[in-house]
């Protein structure tokens, strides 16, 4: 039999990302053909049946990883706090900044205050950095709205995205984020609007591919998310959580307890905590980049995530106020140098694991016959230069559903 492939790309090294065999499941002289924008062949060309396309390209030895998975950012938003960034270097408080109306609500100020096409102007080149270094998918959550308008808004700008680049956009509702300042300091009546008005609004429009909440002590406590989650259920959408980021409040174990595709930020994630991810599945996505920025010294438990094989992803967390990072390639660096993770799990990170943090494992994060045909081709001379290089971008094409 006979493939007639759309594309196929040869003379490759390839790092599937397939778990269970060699490091980064690499394969010298592989050979990958598209059909259809879906991977027809991924293996080593000796191994390959016959196969023939219109276009056979010659990576002359380079590497090809799936296009990476950036599982965890907040890029639609209005505005930026560079002013506040300066502001606290100069002394300020966040306390002062707050009370002057700046932190997360000047951000909702300025998301409220914008149109969905302004949103989506000002979020295309945070994209585009992304796009050019290799992202084929990635998540984007609301959060800044905390209105059912504007969360719509936030959303269907987010589904935009997707019509305006070539890239997949998981969108998730994040209407638990902080408390608006006419809720006057009411949490629990928030939280009441967020499951009976926010939420169904959300998945009765089909704007959201999942739900996540802020479990902390200065955001929402743990009733107040399980009511969060237990809407997300009712409408048949998954769950995921910002969890143990300042203090432990079980919020981990809270969202393995609803099966949460996630569980994020973690740095202060308990033991418990990480044995009900393991027995849930849920993947701890780690944001190094908001440990860098906000100057973090406690680091997520590793080598416990390690000992009870819960898979871990890595993402930019890219927002105004505590991450404003837009580079995948960098977080993967600081994920190694700041956590301690190796270059090998970091890339696994964002790829395999990132899909599965977003329920996208059956679509993309490995280099498998029938998922998508997203590619990332590097000029590199080993997997480990992807996480090793600072301010590099090695990326020599993007593929995307089979093309450029």
């Amino acid at each position: 039999m006979t493939i007639q492939a759309d594309k196929i790309w040869r003379n490759a090294r390839i790092a599937t990302m397939e778990p269970g065999g060699p490091a980064y499941g690499a394969i010298d002289g592989g050979v990958i053909a598209s059909q259809d924008g879906r991977i027809a062949w991924a293996g080593a060309e000796a191994d390959a049946p016959a196969m023939s396309a219109a276009e056979v390209i010659d990576l002359d030895g380079r590497w090809i990883t799936p296009g990476l998975v950036d599982c965890h950012t907040h890029l639609v938003y209005g505005g930026n706090r560079a002013e506040e960034f300066e502001q606290r270097l100069n002394g300020v408080s966040y306390e002062e900044i707050s009370k002057a109306g700046g932190g997360i609500l000047s951000t909702v100020t300025m998301t409220r205050a914008a149109s969905q096409d302004a949103l989506v102007g000002q979020a295309l080149p945070r994209l585009d950095h992304l796009i050019n270094e290799g992202v084929t998918t990635l998540e984007i959550k609301s959060g800044y709205g905390l209105t059912t308008e504007h969360e719509c808004k936030m959303l269907r700008a987010a589904r935009a995205l997707a019509d305006e680049r070539p890239v997949r956009v998981a969108t998730t509702f994040l209407g638990a984020h902080a408390l608006p300042p006419e809720a006057h300091g009411d949490k629990d009546a928030y939280i009441r609007s967020v499951c009976e008005d926010q939420l169904p609004a959300v998945a009765e429009a089909g704007l959201a591919d999942a739900v996540d909440a802020f479990c902390e002590g200065i955001g929402f406590s743990l009733e107040q998310t399980r009511h969060v989650f237990g809407a997300a259920k009712a409408a048949g959408l998954p769950v995921k959580l910002h969890a143990e980021q300042l203090s432990d409040l079980s919020g981990a174990a809270l969202a393995a307890e609803f099966g949460a595709l996630s569980s994020d930020h973690l740095e202060y994630a308990s033991a418990a905590s990480i044995t009900a991810m393991a027995g849930a599945g849920t993947v701890a996505v780690l944001l190094p980049g908001a440990f860098y920025f906000l100057r973090d010294t406690q680091v997520p438990p590793i080598e416990l995530m390690r000992r009870h094989g819960v898979p871990m992803a890595v993402a930019t967390d890219c927002n105004p106020g505590s991450s404003p990072l837009t580079s995948l390639l960098l977080a993967l660096n600081m994920a190694c140098t700041l956590f301690r993770m190796t270059p090998e799990e970091a890339l696994a990170g964002a790829t395999r694991n990132a899909a599965q943090a977003l329920g996208l494992a059956d679509e993309v994060g490995t280099l498998t016959a029938g998922k998508a045909c997203d590619l990332a081709i590097w000029d590199i001379d080993h997997p480990a230069e992807l996480a090793y290089a600072i301010g590099f971008n090695p990326l020599h094409r993007r593929i995307y559903g089979g093309s450029e």
